[in-house]
């Protein structure tokens, strides 16, 4: 699976190690950074979103101190579908019956073993499709009809 991954400075330490663990996996990492010491979360979160956007890559992920303003970014990016995970059901959920393409997480509220196994189920999980395919379709409807939002 191809990933895209960036971080803000918050979460660029746990990013290198979710980096180090999914390439292990086998899987192809394109890492958007950052590795300064500060950063605007909004950049770090809108270059994911677009890598995504653009079909550079399957999933994303975004990590920030809590993971809440580098989602909202990476939303206005049209086609991305970013979901703020806090536990290994929502990110579950996430996939299953949000078909999200990006997850996101708060660096400062987790340990990194938490972390990993969300992002383990994350990727691991499919789009359950059926009833939850027509929400998911009026959302990009939406995104496709909306001129001056």
């Amino acid at each position: 699976m191809k990933i895209i991954i960036g971080s803000d400075h918050a979460g660029k330490d746990i990013r290198k190690k979710v980096i180090e663990h999914l390439s292990g996996k086998g899987n192809d990492i394109i890492d958007c950074g950052t590795n300064n010491d500060t950063s605007n979360y909004a950049i770090e979160g809108i270059k994911v979103a677009e890598n995504i956007s653009m079909k550079k890559g399957d999933l994303g992920i975004i990590i920030c101190g809590s993971g809440v303003g580098i989602s909202i970014a990476a939303n206005k990016v049209k086609g991305v579908r970013a979901a703020l995970v806090y536990n290994e059901e929502v990110a579950k959920l996430a996939r299953e019956h949000n078909d999200a393409n990006v997850i996101s997480i708060g660096a400062r509220f987790f340990e990194i073993e938490e972390i990993i196994k969300m992002i383990d189920i994350f990727i691991s999980t499919d789009f359950e499709g059926g009833r939850h395919e027509d929400r998911v379709h009026t959302i990009s409807d939406y995104e496709d009809s909306c001129v001056d939002c």
